[in-house]
């Protein structure tokens, strides 16, 4: 990552975007639909790769090589109209370490409750205060959510004008018929996600993805120790989310995209035998269905 992104990041200055954001890879799956004509799935990911990487979704300047990276992966599991389709969407956002060519994954979840219409080569509306389309405004939320981390991930709290934009998406999309904007249709939806960002109790979180990523993860080609010290004081904001609130979703998103990060962090020969046994213990409390996995970093495997 190039010095003059975390100055942006950091500054959180006005620059003006020239190139976008995002360097996503679309793909959809129609393997479940019956038929021989694919074409439309095909023009589909066309316009959702152009939606996605074409449109400027924030006034910051990143450069070609500073692009995010970040994967949408549409399955289609039902056909249920000429131009209406039922499916899920897998959704992965990685960050790269400095001096490293490492990347760190930061999201990494899968959105079930996707419903959405499509004409083919019909324009692909989308306005942040206004719902015009289910498709684009999910593909749009989970934008917003992909930069408020990211953001979050450089900067205490960066992301915040990310996520309160993804809010918008939610508040416009509260008349509208398919599910997943909604809180009481589930605590595990769009509605609620972007509410545990927001929320100050659970700013736990949001201090995680900090302290873990640019205070650890970017410390440790050049002071290990200090950097892995950072990672494992991170771990006390997601005990700390977990002992007010255990079924918090966007904790369960960290543990999910998080687990084997952890492993193979603690899994060093060069970390000291009772801090990987502080560590173990915290995450076999928080993550108590892996705590097998979390044993591994013990038994050396």
């Amino acid at each position: 990552m190039n010095k003059l992104v975390l100055v942006l990041v950091f500054s959180l200055s006005s620059l003006y975007l020239y190139a976008q954001e995002l360097e996503c890879q679309v793909s959809v799956s129609s393997q479940q639909i019956p038929g021989t004509d694919k074409r439309v799935f095909e023009t589909l990911q066309s316009a959702l790769y152009e939606f996605m990487n074409n449109r400027k979704w924030t006034n910051y300047n990143f450069r070609a090589e500073e692009k995010i990276e970040c994967t949408m992966l549409l399955t289609i599991t039902e056909r249920l109209g000429t131009d209406e389709f039922k499916g899920t969407i897998n959704l992965v956002l990685r960050r790269p370490v400095l001096n490293s060519a490492y990347n760190s994954v930061l999201l990494n979840t899968i959105d079930k409750d996707f419903q959405f219409r499509y004409v083919e080569f019909q324009p692909l509306d989308f306005s942040e205060n206004s719902f015009t389309s289910n498709l684009t405004s999910v593909l749009a939320y989970y934008t917003y959510i992909y930069l408020g981390l990211y953001f979050d991930s450089y900067a205490q709290e960066g992301g915040t004008a990310l996520f309160n934009k993804a809010q918008d998406i939610v508040n416009a999309a509260q008349n509208a018929q398919e599910t997943g904007w909604k809180g009481y249709e589930s605590q595990k939806n769009r509605y609620w996600l972007v509410q545990n960002y927001l929320n100050p109790s659970n700013s736990g979180i949001r201090n995680f993805y900090y302290k873990f990523h640019h205070l650890g993860l970017d410390q440790m080609y050049e002071k290990l120790d200090a950097g892995r010290t950072a990672i494992t004081e991170s771990l006390d904001y997601l005990k700390s989310v977990f002992d007010a609130k255990p079924d918090l979703y966007a904790l369960q998103l960290i543990l999910d995209a998080k687990r084997d990060e952890f492993i193979n962090i603690y899994s060093d020969q060069r970390v000291p035998p009772l801090e990987k046994t502080n560590v173990v213990n915290l995450l076999k409390e928080i993550d108590p269905a892996n705590g097998s996995k979390y044993q591994t970093i013990l038994n050396g495997k």
